[in-house]
């Protein structure tokens, strides 16, 4: 480490990754808090001598082999650290002040200070004092995954028989030459590894993906007590809902329960691809319901969410990070949390290869909410935020502005989708003749010129002849 470079990180302030402590004189003990923090985390920064804001305070020349002394026997000490860790501590000197600077690693084990687990937010630590905050933490940090844990007390009656068939009816649709058309229940349990030996105690049971996937409301409840998949919408009570539906089935069910969900409070939005034409709204929701389903962390009782507002369409649920912090196409790292639960989605066609999910929602959504991009955040909560422009809210100044900026992007997208340019300008032409209707609308009647309009851009071949029979 660089003096420069360590003033680059100073300047940042501290925040999950960077801590500053005194340590003037004497050990500041509560750097070990932050240590410990950092190992369950992400890791992340340590300096001494400089105070919160980050302003170099020094420490005592006399005293900074004494500190040194001191952190590599107490990060040694078995009864203060709980696995013991080694790190490298280096003395530096800054604008003529010592400091002692560390970079500590995000650790493959969870850690304890004086028998007490910390963890990392924000510029603070805090203590794990909780049953569940622990066994989240050694979650976090172990290799092996949720949705494979086996209960061999479950057996196939356990199981709904019709999911089975729904799933048999789905793959069909996609591929009629599907090994799995011919196999039984428990062939295709088989086949797809959630029938595994526990290795602890060496019995044969069905995994918790095979629960999740295909079990009965009775089942799920017996093995998560606390799971459920929340949707609500909040257009007009704000504080409380307009509509609500709690979803508790298996996840084969509860995808199209979601998705009528979300086209019973959602307008269609078609939109033209080439010779393609497909619902906008469908297309990217789709994407955000099925992130929900495959990569949530069924352990934990954080229950998921889906709420529509008037303005935005925002999806929580409960998450292993694998990257810390905003998403975007520069980015994502794509990862499969249950990889399981993914492959029997993607034996259906519904989902498609690795990280085409968050490639869709950027292409699509600022088509869909007036140029806005989504905002993604991938932290303990994974959090998708899609803007929405509700068409009958635009008036034709800005309708016609969303039409330019929404052609503009349409145009740059267009370069490695659009192939056929004789149907791309038919569907300009049509566009632009959406929107003269659409600026001759009355504005002072807008419920005729809400449903008029919702008309028009329903049917992009909508004829002047048909307006009368519209409103």
């Amino acid at each position: 480490m660089t003096p420069e470079k360590l003033k680059e990180i100073i300047a940042r302030r501290e925040g999950t990754e960077i801590e500053f402590k005194l340590s003037k004189e004497n050990l500041a003990r509560s750097v070990y808090e932050s240590v410990c923090a950092f190992l369950n985390r992400r890791g992340g920064h340590i300096v001494l001598g400089a105070d919160n804001n980050g302003k170099i305070i020094g420490i005592n020349p006399l005293k900074v082999q004494d500190q040194l002394d001191s952190m590599a026997k107490d990060m040694n000490n078995p009864q203060l650290f709980r696995p013991t860790f080694y790190l490298d501590f280096e003395p530096m000197e800054i604008d003529g002040k010592q400091i002692i600077y560390f970079y500590v690693p995000q650790s493959s084990q969870a850690h304890s200070y004086k028998g007490i687990y910390y963890d990392r937010n924000q510029d603070g630590d805090f203590e794990l004092r909780s049953n569940e905050q622990i066994a989240n933490l050694f979650i976090r940090k172990s290799k092996s995954r949720t949705e494979n844990r086996v209960f061999p007390f479950l057996g196939m009656l356990d199981l709904e028989k019709d999911t089975f068939d729904n799933l048999r009816t789905l793959i069909k649709i996609d591929n009629q030459q599907h090994p799995w058309l011919s196999m039984t229940d428990e062939e295709i349990l088989r086949s797809g590894e959630m029938i595994l030996t526990d290795t602890e105690t060496g019995r044969e049971g069905l995994t918790l993906a095979a629960v999740m996937l295909f079990g009965s409301k009775h089942t799920i409840a017996r093995v998560l007590p606390a799971y459920r998949i929340d949707m609500l919408c909040r257009v007009n009570d704000t504080e409380l809902y307009d509509d609500r539906e709690i979803i508790r089935c298996n996840l084969l069910k509860a995808y199209p329960l979601m998705m009528d969900f979300v086209k019973k409070h959602l307008p269609e939005q078609p939109y033209i691809e080439g010779i393609q034409r497909f619902s906008l709204r469908d297309r990217i929701l789709r994407e955000v319901i099925l992130n929900m389903l495959i990569h949530r962390e069924y352990s934990n009782s954080f229950p998921a969410t889906f709420t529509i507002y008037r303005d935005k369409i925002v999806s929580e649920n409960w998450n292993i990070p694998y990257t810390y912090g905003h998403i975007d196409l520069s980015t994502a790292c794509p990862h499969r949390k249950n990889p399981t639960i993914a492959n029997v989605f993607s034996q259906t066609g519904i989902v498609e290869e690795l990280g085409s999910g968050i490639r869709k929602m950027f292409k699509y959504t600022p088509l869909y909410s007036n140029g806005k991009e989504p905002d993604i955040e991938e932290n303990d909560i994974y959090r998708i935020e899609i803007p929405y422009v509700p068409l009958f809210a635009l008036d034709s100044d800005t309708t016609q502005e969303s039409r330019e900026t929404t052609q503009e992007t349409t145009q740059e997208n267009a370069e490695t989708t659009q192939k056929n340019e004789k149907t791309t300008q038919k569907t300009e032409k049509t566009t632009q003749k959406t929107d003269g209707i659409a600026q001759k609308l009355p504005r002072n009647c807008p419920e005729i010129a809400q449903k008029t309009y919702l008309a028009i851009v329903a049917n992009p071949y909508f004829s002047i002849a048909e307006l009368g029979k519209n409103v």
